[in-house]
């Protein structure tokens, strides 16, 4: 791992996020847990100091659930930043609106 992924600094905000996760997100990772997608997930994994909902290191692949919170203009740019900053470590992004 490089300084980059899952940073001490980070993870009381990972615990967190892990607690309280949506209704969808539990649903989700029920699934993603137990590898029905043929690779192992990791929930809420930082990438400096964005979380990524669910991250496959294996396939490089985030899934992110997008609730309506992430349906503002401010939100929708700040998305925008985020992505493209996670992608530029090859992580592809699969975004599921909620």
């Amino acid at each position: 791992m490089t300084i980059h992924y899952n940073r001490k600094e980070m993870k009381d905000r990972r615990r967190q996020l892990r607690r309280d996760m949506t209704p969808s997100e539990k649903l989700l990772w029920t699934f993603l847990r137990r590898k029905e997608l043929g690779t192992r997930f990791l929930r809420q994994y930082s990438v400096d100091k964005y979380v990524i909902d669910f991250y496959s290191p294996k396939i490089k692949l985030a899934i992110e659930l997008d609730g309506d919170v992430h349906d503002s203009t401010e939100q929708k740019k700040y998305d925008t930043v985020r992505q493209e900053y996670i992608e530029k470590y090859g992580i592809a992004f699969f975004k599921i609106q909620e």
